[in-house]
């Protein structure tokens, strides 16, 4: 019965035709988010972040002196003393002590914190890609994998940059001389802190440059290349800005415990976020969480420029990279 109702409806009209010798289906892989897979992300990121780190790494060696220098007693120290004092004791070169562990470490921490972004972005804004709650959620869950790579080179990094008066004769005599000294703990000594510090800051930049971007290109939607590029960058720098304002204190209370019982900076017994607090506000009052505002926000805001611009530069090569891949698979 079943062969005999299979034969009924059968169409005789409809002939199989047959392929050509060299035809191939091919299942494509459509690429990930944003027209990128997940390692074109992470070269992106890691190029923004090295560029961004090596060409702002002067003022940020400002920053760490101006967060450090006398602090047996603590006093404040103003931009230009902050800079005389690296001149005077180091020269030019002592502006650079310390990049060759931010060499080491940015590279890698941008790849994660660039591509866990992307993804988390991704994910959490499916439904709503404009959302500013998903963005500073995705820059949290970044903030939080990358500063775990990062953690231990910056507090390397920070230590050199103290000068000739830090007892560490480069990158590697610093790691092995901790690790012998202080343990391997000493390296996460302010991981808490830097999350407390990097939630917060990533979450306000992330959400503000994502609003800012939208909204210059809202103005020109159909600008060139080049615009775009300094789009990213206006609202890259806005965002690193306000960020770096908002998350001073924090950074002090960092750089503290990352500097700690070198070049006579403060030893914290239990390295409690609050002992740190107390001990600043103490020695030089509710000014000192302030100290090195101004060179923070000098860092970041061109930093974050250039990170940006950098990082969507890379993206725009992959997709154009990906875009021919497709087209010459297709033909």
């Amino acid at each position: 019965m079943a062969t005999t109702e299979a034969a009924k409806f059968k169409k005789s009209d409809l002939i199989p035709i047959p392929q050509p010798p060299d035809y191939h289906p091919e299942i494509t892989v459509s690429p990930a988010h944003d027209g990128l897979h997940f390692w074109q992300f992470m070269i992106a990121g890691s190029i923004a972040g090295m560029v961004e780190h090596m060409a702002m790494f002067p003022i940020d060696t400002i920053k760490t002196r101006m967060q450090v220098l006398g602090s047996c007693p603590i006093k404040s120290v103003g931009l230009r003393q902050a800079l005389q004092s690296i001149l005077k004791s180091d020269g030019p070169a002592g502006l650079y002590r310390g990049i060759g562990a931010m060499g080491l470490g940015a590279g890698p921490a941008h790849a994660v914190y660039f591509s866990v972004y992307e993804m988390c972005k991704e994910a959490f804004s499916r439904q709503h890609p404009n959302n500013p709650v998903a963005h500073a959620a995705a820059g949290v869950f970044a903030t939080v994998a990358s500063d775990a790579v990062f953690t231990p080179m910056d507090m390397v990094k920070q230590r050199l940059q103290l000068g000739s008066g830090s007892p560490y004769k480069g990158v590697f005599d610093c790691v092995r001389t901790v690790l012998k000294e202080e343990g391997f703990g000493a390296f996460y000594a302010s991981y808490r802190t830097t999350i407390l510090m990097n939630a917060p800051f990533t979450a306000v930049h992330f959400a503000t440059y994502e609003a800012a971007k939208r909204g210059l290109l809202g103005v020109s939607p159909d600008i060139a290349g080049d615009e775009r590029l300094v789009v990213h960058a206006t609202a890259g720098a806005a965002a690193g800005a306000l960020a770096a304002a908002v998350t001073t204190p924090l950074d002090v209370v960092k750089t503290q415990l990352q500097c700690q019982g070198v070049c006579g900076c403060d030893r914290y017994v239990n390295g409690s976020i609050r002992d740190v607090l107390r001990t600043i506000v103490k020695k030089d009052g509710y000014r000192g969480l302030l100290r090195g505002w101004m060179p923070r926000m000098m860092f970041h805001a061109p930093a974050a420029a250039i990170c940006w611009s950098t990082y969507e530069a890379g993206k725009s090569f992959f997709q154009e990279l990906n875009s021919d891949d497709r087209s010459s698979r297709m033909t």
